[in-house]
């Protein structure tokens, strides 16, 4: 089985050719010192070495062996502790941490990539880390001061670790039904009881504190969302006493097996308020909102995990006669050579440059809502993350598991046996798109919260600014994306029109409007590919011109009759 290795050129042709994106960064007074493209390239290197090296080859025990619980404590697969106790040594969770924080100050986008890579090298482990950067702003921006003191800097570097516990038995999605309480004491601190489940490392040994937050709900709280506040408990206090944080046990699950899910169980464990008394979940979207952007990344990357596996099995295996004989000797050739081979292969390379596009343009837009010293261009960075962190969660999420089962039919029957890994990649990929607001929240998020309420101004601001690029790179490619633009338009001014009636009926096909602003950036971003390189990029934009994008006008039929009832 072959290990995922990170390809920094390949992510310096998008950062550097296709964004040019140290140009927009030094723009930042924030960030125009670490926006030099040698740094960039740098970082890039000595992190596609340490994932590759370091983590990838922990892949396999991680699935094979998984995290283990005994008598309320969990073990991680062998080697995993060692390489999150180098990981977190050599600065790498602390990337883009305030200096001041204990970061490194650098680009948003570097980091992203980073977590792409390990996800694609291994999605088990990754999880352990995952977090921290929500748990990092959330901390910053809503907890006292004394809190900050005692944790956010451990936080930051990642010496210690993070969860985020939402979800109850009984209460999934839907945080309002959530009955965890917190009762004030008169020290200003409140013990915390409750059963929460599906927690991402809840319990495990890498590292020697686990830092807590949780949502919980004080006694005379009214009921619903409003009544809910964040608190901080950590596993481990400033004494050295152990909190009654219990993990109870950790599920049995599809896939994942070297990430502890961990069903924790408070019992007037000692906690303290971050932010307001009822406003637990805007501190929280903090952290759900950057950590939706970072399962978007997962989607990328095990996208591209599944396509090197698949594409090296391709161009070694050989089986039957191709229509077109590149060898006629042989008695059979490479299956990379059948047309059927090469359309599943080409689609996926499609939407795997096409998501590495949107998504770092994505980040790169945080960097500028948080840093640019122009109030209007950050209200335009602000409107690209809110629609795009939506599209790119729910996509790239659902094209993982998809494609990733499209790469491992490359394989034949050999990919359905465990020998060449291309099965877990299949497993691990399917709960991002549960998790993190399943797929289906994000289409409603996107039509219901960010398109409708407005009468479609920010989404048509979005495609304005995308349509004044395409003019700059004139061509069939542009034409085509323009004429996409132009139908996705017509429809929204429907839409935007209707009444209440009308509205309704929208919800069943919300994943449809989904889909076809996916296909709408995706135009965009084959656009740009193709402008910074077209030899290069042939085969993609090809496959996204072929077999990608005539689901483009399907979609936005499926959405018009809906709403025309």
């Amino acid at each position: 089985m072959n290990h995922y290795q990170p390809r920094a050129e390949d992510i310096g042709f998008i950062l550097f050719d296709v964004l040019q994106a140290p140009a927009t960064l030094a723009e930042l007074p924030a960030l125009a010192d670490n926006a030099d493209p040698d740094l960039m390239r740098q970082v890039l290197e000595e992190a596609g070495k340490f994932v590759g090296e370091v983590v990838a080859p922990l892949n396999r025990d991680g699935d094979e062996i998984g995290a283990q619980w005994k008598d309320g404590a969990v073990t991680m697969p062998p080697g995993f502790r060692d390489a999150y106790q180098a990981f977190w040594q050599a600065g790498w969770p602390a990337l883009s941490g305030a200096p001041e924080d204990g970061g490194q100050g650098l680009p948003t986008v570097l980091e992203m990539v980073l977590y792409e890579w390990l996800s694609a090298a291994n999605h088990g482990w990754t999880m352990a880390p995952g977090l921290l950067h929500g748990a990092y702003d959330c901390i910053k921006h809503h907890a006292s001061p004394e809190l900050q003191a005692r944790y956010l800097e451990k936080v930051a570097t990642g010496e210690w670790l993070a969860t985020m516990c939402l979800t109850e038995p009984h209460a999934g999605s839907d945080l309002g039904l959530a009955r965890t309480k917190a009762v004030p004491q008169a020290d200003g601190s409140y013990q915390i009881s409750g059963t929460k489940i599906f927690i991402s490392g809840g319990e495990h040994d890498l590292t020697d504190n686990i830092v807590h937050l949780v949502l919980a709900r004080l006694p005379d709280s009214p009921p619903g969302p409003k009544g809910l506040s964040l608190f901080l408990v950590p596993k481990f206090y400033e004494d050295g006493s152990r909190s009654a944080a219990v993990c109870e046990r950790i599920e049995e699950k599809m896939g994942l097996h070297g990430s502890p899910t961990c069903v924790m169980r408070f019992d007037e464990a000692t906690g303290w308020l971050v932010g307001e008394v009822g406003k637990g979940l805007n501190a929280m979207f903090l952290m759900m909102n950057a950590a939706r952007l970072h399962v978007a990344l997962q989607g990328v990357g095990l996208l591209d995990a599944a396509w090197q596996k698949a594409d090296a099995y391709a161009r070694d295996r050989r089986q039957m006669r191709a229509p077109v004989r590149q060898n006629p000797a042989e008695a059979a050739d490479f299956i990379i050579e059948h047309p059927a081979v090469q359309r599943l292969l080409d689609t996926q390379r499609a939407w795997v440059d096409a998501g590495r596009v949107l998504a770092y343009q994505t980040a790169i837009e945080l960097d500028v809502a948080k840093h640019h010293p122009d109030a209007a261009r950050r209200q335009q960075a602000q409107q690209w993350c809110a629609l795009a962190t939506p599209v790119l969660k729910s996509a790239w999420t659902d094209q993982a598991f998809h494609g990733g089962s499209d790469c491992l039919q490359v394989f034949g029957g050999h990919g359905y046996v465990r020998e060449w890994g291309i099965e877990q990649v299949v497993r691990d990929s399917r709960v991002a798109m549960i998790y993190e607001g399943t797929n289906e929240i994000q289409a409603q998020d996107l039509l219901f919260r960010k398109v409708l309420p407005d009468a479609g101004a920010a989404l048509g601001a979005v495609l304005d600014r995308l349509q004044a690029d395409l003019d700059v790179h004139p061509g069939p490619a542009s034409e085509c994306a323009q004429a996409g633009f132009a139908a996705l338009r017509t429809l929204l001014a429907d839409l935007v029109g209707g009444d209440a009636a009308q509205a309704q009926r929208l919800y069943p096909v919300a994943g449809d409007f989904l889909r076809a602003v996916t296909l709408s950036l995706m135009a965009w971003a084959r656009v740009r590919l193709e402008a910074a390189a077209p030899a290069q990029t042939q085969t993609s934009t090809l496959a996204f011109d072929r077999w990608v994008w005539p689901e483009h006008a399907m979609r936005l039929a499926m959405v018009g009759a809906a709403w025309r009832g």
